[in-house]
């Protein structure tokens, strides 16, 4: 992970640079990083208490060594931030993270569901619950004796920040999740800087059945951010909802988005994105998760739609090594769709189950 990759030191000299940046002296003595440093893992300290999604006031007394993730983000921010090995249930649509099949999984049968029986199994010292875990769920992990915080909705990238140092501070990994913000942030920084003032291609997300992605959800964040324009939501369309093949082929859409296996419907034919085989492909995982990868299909849309700036950009940058990260992991390849332009990717019966999934791989 990136934090074994930063020192301490390396991280307040960021710090201090960008201040210094900013107009400021950037000079940092060694007792001076030394009260960072300090600082940093005082912010740390045990106990804890922070109120969560449910109103209550949530203490954890000690650094957890036993944690349970209840949704796929919570999961990833615990990769992320160097907490994994602390993890052990995790719910179904973790399993696409490194040695996550060797945790439990908690999940029940439906989409969102978790066994409580499982849970309080584990004895976990801490359970991470998302937004979309029921409160009567929570209720009954509280009263079977566990500690269980609820995260409040993330909408936004610096949702996401904050849910991410936040969960480095109730699992005692402060270090790296401050770390893992200071990468997100750098990364979001030159992707902003590499499409500001560029033209922004008209992009449509596709999913199977007509569906796309308009305002409020986090594919909208990541075209917009991207230096792209979001044709769905022009449209009108918020969340995800069904876009008629007219609306599409009026908008003229230049670039499609789509999952992995995803195929474009011959209704979009006539439009700029169909006829020069343009289609992206991000990984699913990242798209819909508020946690710190979906830094990657950002980056990913930029490099696509914006090549020259991306790369000019990325020049200047002072960035890790670890930016390339998921290019050379699960979502390796910028695809362009077949010259046949196929149907469908998911029949019209699935879709409702396909759409259920995609939500239930969001938190």
């Amino acid at each position: 992970m990136r934090y074994l990759l930063l020192s301490t030191m390396l991280v307040v000299a960021a710090i201090f640079g960008s201040v210094g940046a900013a107009g400021t002296d950037n000079s940092v003595s060694a007792a001076d990083a030394v009260g960072v440093a300090e600082a940093t893992q005082e912010a740390c300290s045990f106990p804890i208490s922070k109120t969560d999604a449910t109103g209550t006031k949530v203490t954890v007394q000690k650094e957890p060594q036993k944690i349970v993730t209840l949704s796929p983000s919570a999961a990833q921010t615990m990769w992320e931030i160097g907490g994994k090995e602390k993890v052990v249930g995790v719910t179904k649509y973790a399993m696409y993270l490194d040695g996550a099949s060797v945790k439990k999984n908690v999940s029940g049968a439906g989409m969102t569901t978790v066994v409580p029986e499982k849970v309080v199994a584990l004895e976990p010292d801490l359970v991470l619950a998302p937004n979309v875990v029921s409160d009567q769920t929570v209720r009954k992990l509280r009263d079977a004796g566990l500690t269980v915080y609820k995260f409040r909705e993330s909408k936004s990238l610096r949702n996401i920040y904050a849910k991410t140092e936040l969960t480095g501070q109730l699992t005692g990994e402060c270090q790296g999740a401050a770390e893992t913000v200071s990468w997100m942030k750098d990364r979001v920084s030159t992707v902003r800087e590499a499409v500001e003032g560029e033209d922004r291609p008209k992009v449509l997300y596709v999913m199977g059945g007509g569906y796309t992605a308009g305002t409020g959800t986090f594919i909208h964040t990541i075209i917009e951010t991207a230096g792209g324009t979001n044709v769905a939501a022009k449209a009108g369309v918020q969340s995800y909802k069904q876009i008629s093949s007219e609306v599409v082929v009026r908008r003229q859409p230049e670039w499609f988005v789509a999952s992995p296996g995803t195929k474009i419907p011959d209704a979009y034919g006539d439009t700029p994105a169909a006829k020069e085989n343009r289609t992206v492909s991000l990984n699913q995982n990242y798209l819909n998760q508020p946690a710190p990868r979906i830094v990657y299909p950002i980056a990913k849309l930029a490099k696509t739609l914006h090549p020259e700036a991306y790369a000019e950009a990325n020049a200047t940058s002072t960035t890790t090594t670890t930016e390339t990260t998921e290019t050379t992991t699960a979502n390796k390849t910028t695809t362009t769709g077949s010259g046949g332009q196929p149907g469908f990717g998911t029949p019209a019966a699935l879709v409702a189950l396909a759409l259920t999934a995609l939500l239930a791989r969001r938190e």
